[in-house]
């Protein structure tokens, strides 16, 4: 009997030792997998009491815990029965007096605020789907979001209706009523909400009891794509839901207060962080605007415990001066994406144990990795179990095209381990991809068909990854016409098509480089001149200003007698991507968007070097 216990702990010990070596996160994939499973559990045992939605898990915390604080924000508390209440109220007044219903398409241009997330849920609980707007966009982009949503109606915050001036006469004409959250309107064909709160109702809406089909609308967020101006992702029902779970794979709980800087326009913010609240039972914590100064300030005077983020976000505050409180605070977790290695080991030695759960996730899809292990660098891991949970896999792609290659019999090749390839996943219940509001060509774009075998659909992330040796995936690149700045994707082709309405010039073309110290890529533009013509670095800026966001102006320009392109014409941005916005690499004149005299100005040696210093900052 000792004989053969020996030889068991012999075996195990041996066991273990084989696993530490050649599998050593065996243990944190399985906790992570069954941390899944349980959290899926939970979700499929609240369907079968009736609590389905997203919305409808807000109500049923609203009942449980009516006196929990749900949003804090400023100097202003609502619990989660405070919002409820006023959720309803909002929905009385949208239902009665603005005759919105069912089925009808409302779009939100809001600020952070309480107001945000009380207007949105009241056109939920009326069962409108509800656009989120970016509150960056122009005229333009703002009509034809408007157009591609299919909205009947636009609530604004009173504090954007600056950016109706020139807009208003024509979403007259094209029928969509506006409504402010104001309780008066210097506009006479813009109706007030908030003059109509008090008396209005704070109970539910009555409602026809049905539950909705998890695969259908529940909310419209914009994204940049190759189309050129925003694209309308339809999120579902079961999307919104999957996107509750976040913070609590990340390792939240219910006694922590978020701290929510992004905008709420954003699926980052409105269903990862707000929506993990909610799941949770948790607070969050918002603010109307990022600020690198008082954010260790906020998380001091708000008791934060729990702070989502983009890498873009983390490198402002490494690089911010020392404050007592950047040590003093509470805070214990940090949840997002985006975060590059070398801000990611600064922020660690800097601001104190705060443990690091950077992830990557997608507004059209529900593929995503949570890195779960300690290791600094990567989005998460390719194990077996997470695999088991939302499939996925790596493409051999074009190097130029960056389509999938494919074999003669027409499918997809899987890449190796250490080499980079395109992110794919199987559209299924779990994995549902709704397309684009309006834009059915470019939904068909983002699908794969036939991959591994005929008849199967594969969502195509446009995402290069790479999975090393030991089974964790790095980000490596977003292909196609869309670079990441500031946050915020930004789409060369409306880049494009806004500077080539100048009439001196003749052919641009517009893409991202890498600066040291800097998130993402910097926007820049090989510009070709008209003949007899020269570059108006007054004008352009003034165009840019008045046509686009901040985050996708153009910092460098590159003036060329011409444009690469190839056989068929595409233009060929590879080599100037490469060549970056060096002086001493790139022989044609340089430019660089000077925001203090509000021009570009020649980009000389000493400008190079002060930007890469750090000196000047874009």
């Amino acid at each position: 009997m000792s004989w053969a216990i020996g030889t068991l702990a012999v075996g195990m010990v041996t066991l273990l030792l084989v696993q530490r070596k050649f599998y050593p996160y065996f243990w944190d994939d399985l906790m992570y997998f069954a941390r899944v499973r349980r959290v899926g559990s939970a979700m499929k045992a609240r369907m079968k009491r009736g609590v389905v939605t997203y919305l409808q898990l807000f109500e049923q915390q609203a009942r449980n815990s009516p006196e929990k604080p749900f949003i804090v924000f400023e100097e202003q508390t609502l619990s989660y029965g405070d919002a409820d209440a006023r959720s309803n109220r909002f929905a009385s007044v949208l239902g009665a007096r603005c005759g919105l219903k069912r089925g009808d398409t409302v779009a939100l241009l809001m600020s952070n605020e309480p107001d945000f997330i009380c207007v949105w849920f009241g056109l939920s609980k009326l069962g409108c789907e509800v656009a989120f707007l970016n509150f960056n966009i122009k005229s333009q982009s703002l009509q034809h979001c408007l157009r591609g949503c299919a909205a009947k109606a636009l609530v604004i915050g009173s504090d954007l209706l600056r950016c109706l001036d020139e807009v208003l006469p024509a979403l007259i004409d094209a029928g969509v009523k506006v409504w402010v959250t104001g309780e008066r309107s210097s506009h006479q064909s813009i109706g007030t909400l908030l003059d109509k709160l008090e008396s209005a109702s704070p109970e539910k809406p009555l409602t026809d009891g049905s539950q909705p089909d998890l695969l259908s609308t529940f909310l419209f967020i914009f994204t940049s794509g190759t189309t050129g101006l925003p694209k309308a992702a339809r999120i579902s029902h079961i999307k919104a839901v999957m996107c509750m779970a976040f913070l609590r794979l990340c390792g939240a709980v219910a006694r922590d207060r978020v701290y929510v800087t992004l905008p709420l326009y954003h699926m980052s913010a409105s269903l990862l962080a707000v929506g993990g609240c909610i799941e949770l039972g948790a607070t969050c914590v918002l603010r109307r605007k990022f600020s690198a100064s008082q954010f260790w300030k906020d998380c001091m005077k708000y008791d934060v415990t729990v702070f989502q983020y983009i890498g873009e976000l983390c490198r402002y505050l490494v690089n911010q001066p020392k404050t007592i409180e950047e040590v003093t605070h509470k805070v214990r977790l940090a949840a997002g994406s985006g975060l590059r290695a070398d801000v990611w080991k600064q922020f660690l030695r800097r601001f104190g144990k705060i443990q690091i759960r950077e992830s990557y996730g997608l507004t059209e899809a529900s593929i995503g990795f949570v890195n779960y292990t300690d290791e600094i660098g990567p989005i998460g891991r390719a194990s077996y179990f997470n695999k088991l949970n939302l499939p996925f896999e790596f493409l051999k792609c074009d190097p130029h095209t960056f389509d999938p290659i494919r074999t003669d019999t027409g499918h997809c090749i899987k890449v190796s381990k250490g080499e980079a390839g395109l992110l794919v996943a199987p559209v299924t219940f779990t994995n549902p991809f709704l397309g684009y509001a309006g834009d059915k060509a470019m939904s068909e774009k983002k699908l794969l068909r036939d991959v591994f075998k005929t008849g199967d659909v594969f969502f195509n992330t446009g995402d290069l990854m790479l999975q090393d040796h030991r089974g964790f995936v790095y980000f490596k690149d977003r292909i196609g016409d869309t670079f990441r700045w500031k946050g915020e994707n930004v789409s060369t082709t409306e880049v494009s098509e806004v500077l080539g309405s100048l009439d001196f010039l003749l052919d641009v073309s517009v893409y991202g480089v890498s600066v040291p110290g800097y998130e993402g890529r910097a926007g820049m533009a090989a510009v070709v001149l008209k003949d007899d013509q020269g570059l108006d670095g007054d004008r352009l800026y003034s165009h840019l200003t008045h046509s686009l966001p901040p985050y996708a102006w153009p910092w460098f320009l590159r003036v060329q007698p011409s444009l690469d392109v190839t056989d068929t014409f595409k233009q060929q941005k590879g080599r100037l991507v490469q060549q970056g916005f060096s002086p001493e690499t790139v022989q044609q004149p340089l430019f660089f968007l000077d925001a203090a005299q509000k021009t570009y100005s020649p980009l000389t040696e000493q400008l190079y070097h002060d930007i890469l210093s750090g000196q000047i900052r874009l």
